[in-house]
């Protein structure tokens, strides 16, 4: 199979919500983001404006795209309030949801059998390939993001959630999947991937 063809993106993970802060496994559970989430996607809209500001980028120039579930399409909403002026409209794509959970979704980290999940920090590389009941395996997620990729036409905006970062990073910049289980995609940063490496930008610039 040919190497999937990725375009300059700009990655930001959607802000906190209660079921984050809570620890829970949120996958499709349309789940809003909270105070402080609202601020994280606020703030990353003013830096990633400064960024381009900053980098003579043209937002005009950028495809934006995200994921349709509502803590991302608000996270969207106050990323671009961050610009002035008008921008291209978001294309809604289904392929950017979050990894599907199924019968774990709702449940709390710490309170799960280790036979139906591994904590962060203590997973090894096959649980790339654990599925749960009526949910998704991150191979599963490997092969909705190839059929998007097709989509993308320049360079994007991006804005989704943990487990597509985590599988964008093994797709594009070809990171470890052991590594890749086991971080935390940050809330509160913009994450670059251009030319098969992956930049995590805070205080920018």
């Amino acid at each position: 199979m040919a190497p999937l063809i990725w375009p300059e993106i700009y990655f930001i993970r959607h802000g906190e919500t209660q079921w984050n802060f809570e620890r829970r496994y949120q996958g499709r559970r349309d789940i809003p983001l909270n105070t402080k989430g609202q601020g994280q996607a606020d703030q990353n809209g003013r830096a990633l404006a400064a960024l381009f500001r900053a980098r003579g980028l043209d937002p005009n120039a950028f495809e934006w795209h995200a994921s349709p579930l509502g803590r991302t399409r608000e996270t969207m909403e106050r990323v671009r309030a961050g610009f002035e002026g008008p921008l291209p409209e978001v294309k809604y794509d289904v392929r950017l949801m979050e990894i599907s959970f199924g019968v774990l979704e709702g449940e709390l980290f710490e309170e799960l059998p280790a036979n139906m999940a591994v904590a962060l920090g203590h997973r090894t590389e096959q649980y790339w390939d654990f599925r749960p009941e009526d949910g998704e395996n991150y191979r599963d997620v490997e092969a909705r993001l190839g059929e998007y990729s097709a989509v993308l036409n320049g360079p994007s905006v991006v804005v989704a959630h943990g487990g597509i970062a985590r599988t964008l990073r093994v797709l594009i910049e070809g990171a470890p999947i052991v590594e890749v289980v086991n971080w935390a995609p940050p809330q509160d940063a913009i994450m670059h991937f251009s030319r098969g490496r992956m930049e995590l930008l805070r205080d920018v610039p």
